[in-house]
C-alpha cells in the first residue's frame, strides 16, 4: 500500500496585527498577564466580512502551487474547522468550487483543535486504500466571529478610535477575557499524495475521543438543543461565546498529549532521540512546555508560533509545518511528531517521515 506524504503546504493569516496592549484598552488585562498565562504576544484578525473560507482558499492555492500538483489531480477535499462560513453546509464544498476543482468527494470534520490530525488520518486512509491519490486538507479558522465586541470596541482595538469604551462594554468584554486573549484568525493547507518509498510517509496516527467532559470547553448556546437554535436572549447572555474551565483543560491536555505521544512512539519503536521535529497544537505555551519537559523533548526539536498568532485551532499544526518547511527545518527523511488536544474532548498524535 502507498504511504501518504505531504508534497506541498501554504498558509494565510488575518491582515490585522493585534497586540496585547490593544486588547488591554477594551478589557481587564495587560501584556504581562497574557504572556505569563498563555505565551501569546500578538494575534491577527481578519476584517469584518472576511470568512474562514476566504483564508482557506488562499492557503489552499499556495499549497497546491507549492506541491507542483495540477488541480485536476486533486480527488478529495477535507476541511477541518470549528468556524465554518455557514451553519451548514461545511466549507469543503466551498473550497472545491472556489478552487476550480473537479466534482469530487468533500469531507467536513469537526474535531476542533485536533481537526488537522483527524484530517491527516482520513486522507492517509483514503490514499492507502486506493480511494484517493491526491488529497487537499485545509485547516482554517476565523475566531473573531465568536468575539462579543461592540462596534466601538472593534474600532478601539483596530486603532480607528482612541477610546475609551463605555464602562458597560469594558465589564462585558472582561467577562470573557480568559478566552478572548487567546485566539487569532488563520488558515493553512497541505497537499498529500501516495508514495511507494517505504521509509517516507505517515507512519501512524492515534486518535481518541471522550465526550464526558465536553462542558469544560464548549459553546453553550446556538445549537439544536434549543428551539429556535439561536435567539436574542442567548446572545444577551453571551451563550454564543465559548466556555472554558482553564484548569480542567490544562490538566486534561497535558495528561492526554503526553499519553498519546508516548503511545505512538512506543508502538513504532521510536524514541525522542529519533525525532527531528515536534509540532504541538498551539493553544497555550505553558501546556506545551509542560508536555515537552515530561516527554524529555529538547527545545531545539520544538517549534512554536503561538506568541505571534495565538490559537488558530485547526490551523495551528499545518501552520507550524508550513513555516518550518519554508524555513528549511523539514528535510526529506525527517521524523516528525505532531500532537494535539481539543474540545470534545479529542486528542491525538501523528508520526510522519517527511
Amino acid at each position: 500500500m502507498p504511504k501518504s506524504i505531504i508534497v506541498g503546504s501554504g498558509s494565510e493569516i488575518g491582515k490585522n496585527r493585534i497586540t496585547n496592549d490593544a486588547l488591554s484598552k477594551v478589557l481587564d488585562t495587560n501584556d504581562a498577564w497574557i504572556r505569563e498565562r498563555s505565551g501569546v504576544e500578538t494575534r491577527y484578525y481578519v476584517d469584518a466580512g472576511t470568512s474562514t473560507s476566504d483564508l482557506g482558499v488562499i492557503a489552499a492555492e499556495r499549497a497546491i502551487e507549492n506541491s507542483g500538483v495540477a488541480k485536476e489531480e486533486v480527488d478529495l477535499v477535507i476541511s477541518a474547522t470549528m468556524t465554518p462560513d455557514y451553519f451548514f453546509p461545511g466549507n469543503s464544498g466551498i473550497y472545491q468550487t472556489r478552487l476550480g476543482l473537479r466534482q469530487i468527494p468533500c469531507f467536513d470534520i469537526r474535531q476542533q483543535c485536533v481537526g488537522f490530525l483527524y484530517g491527516l488520518q482520513l486522507a492517509d486512509a483514503h490514499i492507502r486504500s486506493g480511494l484517493a491519490k491526491t488529497v487537499l486538507l485545509v485547516g482554517a479558522e476565523v475566531h473573531t466571529g465568536f468575539m462579543p465586541f461592540s462596534p466601538k470596541t472593534w474600532d478601539v482595538i483596530h486603532g480607528r478610535d482612541p477610546g475609551p469604551i463605555s464602562a458597560e462594554d469594558f465589564e462585558w468584554n472582561s467577562r470573557f477575557r480568559h478566552l478572548l486573549v487567546l485566539f487569532g484568525d488563520g488558515a493553512s493547507a497541505v497537499v498529500l499524495k501516495g508514495h511507494d518509498e517505504a521509509d517516507r510517509g505517515i507512519v501512524e496516527t492515534i486518535l481518541c475521543g471522550d465526550g464526558k467532559d465536553l462542558d469544560k470547553l464548549y459553546v453553550p448556546g446556538t445549537g439544536f438543543r434549543f428551539r429556535p437554535y439561536t435567539s436574542p436572549e442567548q446572545f444577551a447572555r453571551g451563550d454564543h461565546v465559548p466556555v472554558m474551565d482553564g484548569r480542567a483543560v490544562f490538566k486534561m491536555a497535558t495528561t492526554r498529549m503526553i499519553e498519546v505521544a508516548t503511545e505512538v512512539m512506543k508502538r513504532n519503536g521510536v524514541s525522542v532521540s529519533d525525532l527531528s521535529l515536534v509540532l504541538m497544537h498551539q493553544a497555550n505555551m505553558r501546556i506545551n512546555e509542560y508536555c515537552a519537559k515530561h516527554l524529555g523533548i529538547p527545545k531545539e526539536k520544538i517549534v512554536h508560533n503561538i506568541e505571534r498568532y495565538g490559537n488558530t485551532t485547526a490551523a495551528t499544526i499545518p501552520l507550524l509545518f508550513d513555516e518550518a518547511a519554508r524555513a528549511g527545518k523539514v528535510q526529506e527523511g525527517d521524523l516528525i511528531l505532531m500532537v494535539a488536544f481539543g474540545a470534545g474532548m479529542n486528542w491525538g498524535a501523528t508520526l510522519m517521515r517527511a
